[in-house]
């Protein structure tokens, strides 16, 4: 089905082309009206003529009326309310349309995510959770809009500190390491590996004998890597099956990857004429970008020693994602502070010819997760939050909430709920904050069945569903009128139109705390109708309208919270 908000902008833009090819009309949702347009003043600006005359105009070239009545409201705002029978039609539709009104892409596009992104032998802290949540929930949006999305989960699995914990392993034996990291006690390997680097230097050189060992490829080592490669790639699966996360073992392609890569990045860039040997490090200049000083700022591609740093394995991972994935868009969720690094690749591969015009490529950042002192999360002992703990302790809440609550639920069934609130507490406290911004883990306010949360919406719709198990037969939606007579009915409807528009916003911007935003407004307007509007004491015509708004909602918030990656349970 055609969305209501693309019906009046496809009516809109045919009146505002006119008098101005392509001029925009500005439509939005509206307090006035069910819409408004805003675009007669700018538009006014342009041709010299006053604001009012020209939406006279655009109103005598609007052909809407089986859609919407218009007037114009103080300078030139258009203002556009809904006619019944339209909303009847649209409503009518939306009840068979199994995508709510979301059109799946006429062209998809292949989309590369790089998410997540943990390295190898360290522990999940609480400092993957906002690119690992993000990651996803935008990998569900670009599934469900129909686009073909590739995760690329970019682990650090290479490089000077693997000769240390390969010679960890070898000194605790296979067995015991196998056991300790398949309990996720990473940052104790890892920690012990440290320590005996700092204190040994026998250690010490076994260890840098090791890196040149792995480097040249020796089998032994490369055996010895593969046990570390493996236990905490089956480890971090737990976490993402915990947090409910897609990522696979399939999606890990880590730095080793790209190893055999790099030479050919160096002789491309040096082919290009772009490479500048500078103290010993072949670098590139990218315009535009400069230190403290004002001198120019360069991107190190093969460093002194002539070994490789991120530069060039991004390098390369990039050209790779373009060429051989054939990718249309590229998405880097990686936090701020590396916003230059990311500006410096992205300018160096369009110089390097990797990254042509039509290929969107974005670093889409995210604030801080804080504590409840707004400071970094961290542990009483001052020490970082490990991930699994952190879903852990929200399950264990959550479980103790459902106790107090009282349920019917027990055993494993009572349990998996508790994981299903737990998520949604956790992922939805991250996706409705406008991602740029740092947060608060306030796991009280997070996990309340009131209030902007992720429990409450989970509950929203639960509560919808109670109504449906009430009516005791299958519900069957017929062929339903809606005649919306009261306001709190046509307020709903209003809500429920207005979700593919909600997506799209959300999907084109990267922005998920849109769709957060909308479906929270959603519950509240299913909140007031369901005060003001006997569902289940209504009777004949009246009785099916009002179901069927709830089953709409339900589906919505349901779809909603899906393509976010929470579960809407059938009851809580």
């Amino acid at each position: 089905m055609t969305s209501t908000y693309d019906t009046l902008a496809t009516r809109l833009h045919v009146a505002f082309d006119a008098l101005e090819s392509g001029a925009d009309p500005v439509l939005r949702i509206s307090e006035h009206g069910d819409y408004q347009a805003n675009g007669v003043m700018s538009l006014a600006k342009r041709l010299g003529r006053p604001p009012r005359e020209v939406a006279e105009h655009v109103i005598a070239s609007l052909d809407i009326a089986d859609v919407a009545t218009v007037e114009v409201a103080g300078p030139g705002f258009l203002n556009l309310t809904l006619t019944p029978s339209f909303l009847d039609a649209q409503l009518g539709v939306l009840l068979h349309d199994d995508r709510l009104g979301i059109a799946s892409a006429s062209r998809p596009r292949r989309v590369v995510i790089d998410y997540s992104s943990p390295n190898l032998a360290k522990e999940m802290h609480v400092g993957h959770l906002r690119t690992t949540v993000i990651g996803d929930a935008l990998a569900r949006m670009y599934r469900f809009a129909g686009h073909h999305v590739i995760a690329r989960n970019h682990v650090g699995d290479w490089g000077t500190p693997f000769g240390m914990l390969i010679e960890q392993l070898i000194d605790v034996g296979e067995q015991g390491v196998t056991s300790s990291l398949s309990i996720g006690d990473l940052d104790e390997f890892y920690r012990g590996a440290r320590a005996k680097f700092d204190s040994s230097d026998a250690f010490k050189g076994r260890s840098r004998a090791r890196v040149v060992a792995l480097q040249s490829g020796d089998p032994e080592t490369l055996r010895l890597w593969h046990v570390l490669v493996n236990q905490s790639v089956a480890y971090f699966g737990e976490v993402y099956a915990k947090l409910d996360v897609t990522l696979t073992p399939a999606d890990v392609v880590g730095e080793s990857y790209y190893n055999e890569m790099l030479e050919g990045v160096v002789d491309d860039l040096a082919a290009a004429g772009l490479l500048v040997e500078s103290e010993g490090a072949l670098c590139v200049f990218p315009e535009g970008f400069q230190n403290r000083d004002g001198e120019p700022l360069p991107l190190i591609v093969r460093k002194s020693d002539e070994g490789y740093g991120y530069a060039a394995s991004d390098l390369a991972a990039l050209r790779d994602r373009v060429s051989t994935l054939g990718a249309e868009e590229l998405l880097y969720v990686v936090g701020v502070p590396q916003a230059q690094h990311f500006e410096m690749v992205f300018a160096v591969a369009r110089q390097a010819g990797w990254l042509p015009a039509s290929v969107r490529c974005e670093h889409v950042t995210f604030g801080n997760v804080l504590g409840p002192d707004h400071k970094m999360f961290k542990t009483r002992g001052g020490e970082t939050v490990r991930l699994m703990s952190l879903i852990d302790e929200s399950i264990e809440r959550a479980f103790l909430i459902l106790d107090e609550r009282g349920t019917d639920l027990d055993g494993d069934a009572k349990y998996h709920l508790a994981e299903q609130i737990a998520r949604a507490a956790i992922k939805y406290a991250d996706l409705s904050t406008e991602r740029q911004h740092d947060y608060v883990f306030d796991l009280d306010r997070m996990i309340a069945f009131e209030g902007d949360t992720g429990p409450y919406l989970q509950y929203a719709h639960a509560r919808l569903r109670s109504i449906f198990r009430r009516v005791g037969t299958p519900y069957e939606p017929g062929d339903t009128h809606f005649a919306l007579a009261a306001a709190a009915e046509r307020s709903l409807a209003l809500g429920l139109l207005a979700l593919p528009e909600a997506f799209s916003s959300s999907l084109s911007s990267l922005q998920p705390h849109r769709l957060c935003t909308y479906l929270f407004d959603l519950a509240q307007r299913f909140t007031s109708f369901y005060d003001a509007c006997p569902v289940l004491a209504a009777e004949g015509a009246l009785r099916a309208e009002r179901l069927a708004l709830c089953d709409l909602t339900a589906r919505t918030l349901a779809q909603g919270l899906a393509v976010l990656g929470i579960d809407a349970p059938e009851q809580m």
